[in-house]
C-alpha cells in the first residue's frame, strides 16, 4: 500500500532541495522587467535618511560600495580608503603573511618620505603614525591611527560624497529597498518546524532566487494568547542586529492571516537534533558531538552572545535547540523571541527560559543582566560533549526528572563529570561558566572579561572567525534535509471566536516594515541584482513579472 504521508514528504523535500539550485531561466526572464526608481523619485528619502556616516558608509552593503567607488576618483581618499583594507587585510592574516603585511603598512603609510604617508591625518594620530613601532603596531594602528583616518573619512570626503552621482544611485537603491512586500514576492516550499505561535517554512524571492526561511505567526493565535507585544519585540530586536552568528532579519510583512519574519535559512539542523539523531557516531546511538566541532560551534556562540549584549541586549534562551547550522555548517543564534533590551544598567528578576538551562539568578529572583547567557552557554557545552544536561543528568535518558528537582540542584549541586570525553580544558571553562555567584562567572569576571580569552579557544583565529575565514569541522550534505518528516510536525488547531479591530490593524501595519536594510542589500549584490540594474548598457523594462508562467523548480506547496 502506497504511503502518502511518506510520498507528501518526499515531495516536499525534493521541490525544497531543487530550488535551493535555483531556475536562472526563470529567474532572468522575471528579472528584465525590473529597474530602478528614478532619480527624481527620490526626494522624500533623500531628505529623510539619517546621514549617519557609519551606517551609510561603512554597515550598509550598497551604501559602503558606492562610497568607496567615490573614494576612488580622489587620490587623498583613495589613499585613506586603501590604507583601511590593509590594516583589515593584516588583522586576518596568520604567519609569515602577517609580518609582511605589517611592515609593508609602515613603510607605505608610516614614513614620512613616503608618496603615500597618511599626510591627511593631524594632532594625535599623526603623532603615533610617525612614531609608530613592531612592537606598538596593533596597538597604535588598530586605535588612534585607524580612528584618525575614519575622522578625515567622515569630513570632507564624506560631505562631497552627499553631492555626489554615487550618492544619487545610493538614494535610488534606498527608494528600491522600501517596495511594498507581500506573500507575491516569494515562493513558498516546505514546512520545516513550528513554535508557539505558528510554522516555520523555507521561502524564495522571486527576483533573486535566495532563500530564506519565514517563520509565520498566527494573528489569531497571538490575539487570543496575549502575543502581540512579544512578537513586535522580537522584530524590533531581530531588525537592530546584523551578525554572522545570529539568524538575521530580511523581511517583515503580513498576509490576511499571519505575521511573516524572512530570516537566514539554516537548512544543517539545530545542534540539540545533531546531539541527539547524529551523535558522535553519526547514528544518534552515542549521543554527543566530537569535540573540534564543539570548540567552533561555542567559539560562535560566544561572538554572538557578545554581539548582542554589545547592545544591552540579553539573550535569555541560549540552548543547543535555539542554535542553527546552515548549508555550510556555520551556526548562529535563533530564536529571539524571550531576548530583553535593557537600558544601561539596569537589572530584571524576570523568570524567563527554559528549566534545564536556567542560571541560579533566575530562580532566586536575584537581579540580573548578561550572566544568564553565560550560565546557558556553560549548560550547552556540557550537553554537547555529554548528551544530557548538567543538572537532569544521564538518569533523564531513563526517568523523569522533576522540575523542581532540577532546580534544586541548579541552586545547590555541582555537575558530575561522568562522561569520558571531559578532558582538562572543557571541564574548566565548563565550570568557570557554571560559577553559582555571578562575579566569579566567565564573562563576568575581571569586569567582564572576554571569555574568548580562556586557553579552550586558543585554536580559534577570532578575528579570521568573524570575518566568516574559518572552515567549519563538519559541512552539511546537500542532498539531506535536516528537519522532521512533514508528517511529523504536528497542525494547528483552527482558532475561532477571535475578531480584529483597529487596534489589531495599527499593530499589523507597525510590524509589516518590509525589507531590513542590510541583509536585503547583501541579497541584491550576493544574488548578482545589484550588479545587474547599475549596468548602464541594460535594456529597462521587457515584461510583467505578474505574468510569468508557473517554473518547474518552484512549486508552490
Amino acid at each position: 500500500m502506497c504511503d502518502m504521508g511518506g510520498l507528501d514528504n518526499l515531495v516536499a523535500n525534493t521541490a525544497y532541495l531543487k530550488a535551493q539550485g535555483g531556475d536562472d531561466k526563470e529567474m532572468k526572464k522575471r528579472r528584465r522587467s525590473l529597474s530602478l526608481p528614478k532619480p527624481e523619485q527620490c526626494g522624500p528619502v533623500r531628505a529623510s535618511l539619517d546621514k549617519d556616516f557609519t551606517s551609510i558608509c561603512e554597515r550598509q552593503p550598497i551604501g559602503k560600495k558606492f562610497f568607496r567607488d567615490f573614494l576612488a576618483n580622489t587620490s587623498e581618499f583613495k589613499l585613506a580608503a586603501d590604507f583601511l583594507d590593509e590594516l583589515y587585510d593584516w588583522d586576518l592574516a596568520e604567519g609569515a603573511t602577517k609580518d609582511k603585511a605589517r611592515q609593508n603598512i609602515l613603510n607605505k603609510y608610516c614614513k614620512a618620505d613616503s608618496k603615500t604617508f597618511l599626510s591627511f591625518l593631524t594632532g594625535e594620530p599623526a603623532e603615533k603614525c610617525k612614531s609608530v613601532t613592531d612592537a606598538n603596531f596593533e596597538e597604535v594602528m588598530k586605535s588612534k591611527v585607524q580612528e584618525g583616518v575614519r575622522d578625515f573619512l567622515k569630513g570632507k570626503p564624506f560631505t562631497d560624497y552627499q553631492a555626489s552621482p554615487f550618492f544619487d544611485k545610493f538614494l535610488q537603491w534606498k527608494e528600491y529597498e522600501k517596495q511594498p512586500i507581500s506573500d507575491k514576492y516569494f515562493y513558498e516550499f516546505r514546512t520545516l518546524g513550528k513554535g508557539g505561535f505558528g510554522e516555520v517554512c523555507a521561502v524564495q524571492v522571486k527576483n533573486t532566487g535566495q532563500m530564506y526561511a519565514c517563520k509565520k505567526l498566527c494573528k489569531k493565535r497571538l490575539k487570543k494568547k496575549g502575543g502581540e507585544k512579544m512578537a513586535l519585540l522580537e522584530k524590533q530586536i531581530l531588525e537592530k542586529v546584523n551578525s554572522l552568528f545570529l539568524v538575521n532579519l530580511a523581511y517583515a510583512y503580513d498576509t490576511k492571516t499571519h505575521l511573516c519574519l524572512v530570516m537566514t535559512l539554516m537548512n544543517g539542523g539545530d545542534l540539540k537534533y545533531h546531539i541527539y539523531n547524529i551523535g558522535y557516531d553519526g547514528k544518534g546511538v552515542d549521543k554527543g558531538i566530537e569535540m573540534k566541532r564543539i570548540v567552533h560551534y561555542t567559539a560562535q556562540i560566544t561572538t554572538g552572545i557578545l554581539h548582542l549584549h554589545a547592545m544591552d541586549i540579553v539573550y535569555r534562551d541560549m540552548k543547543p535547540e535555539n542554535v542553527l547550522l546552515d548549508s555550510q555548517g556555520q551556526c548562529r543564534l535563533s530564536d529571539l523571541g524571550l531576548a530583553i533590551e535593557l537600558v544601561a544598567g539596569k537589572t530584571v528578576t524576570q523568570m524567563a527560559g527554559t528549566g534545564a538551562y536556567m542560571a541560579p539568578e533566575i530562580l532566586s529572583k536575584t537581579p540580573y543582566r548578561t550572566s544568564v547567557d553565560w550560565w546557558a552557554l556553560g549548560c550547552s557545552i556540557y550537553e554537547m560533549v555529554a548528551g544530557y544536561t548538567p543538572f537532569k543528568g544521564p538518569e533523564a535518558k531513563k526517568e523523569k526528572v522533576e522540575k523542581e528537582e532540577v532546580q534544586r540542584r541548579i541552586l545547590n549541586e555541582e555537575p558530575k563529570w561522568e562522561h569520558k570525553c571531559f578532558d582538562a580544558p572543557t571541564k574548566d571553562v565548563i565550570q568557570q561558566f557554571l560559577k553559582k555567584k555571578i562575579e566569579e562567572r566567565l564573562g563576568m569576571k575581571n569586569d567582564m572579561e572576554d571569555p574568548r580569552k580562556h586557553e579552550w579557544f586558543k585554536a580559534i583565529n577570532f578575528p579570521r572567525l568573524e570575518a566568516g575565514l574559518v572552515d567549519p569541522p563538519w559541512v552539511p550534505k546537500p542532498n539531506v534535509v535536516y528537519a522532521k518528516d512533514t508528517g511529523d510536525i504536528a497542525e494547528f488547531s483552527e482558532i475561532k471566536g477571535i475578531e480584529f479591530d483597529a487596534k489589531d490593524d495599527k499593530f499589523f501595519k507597525e510590524f509589516s516594515s518590509g525589507a531590513v536594510p542590510i541583509p536585503w542589500q547583501q541579497e541584491m549584490i550576493e544574488t548578482g541584482l545589484f550588479d545587474e540594474l547599475n549596468d548602464p548598457n541594460r535594456k529597462e523594462g521587457g515584461g510583467d513579472p505578474d505574468e510569468e508562467k508557473k517554473s518547474g523548480t518552484c512549486i508552490l506547496l
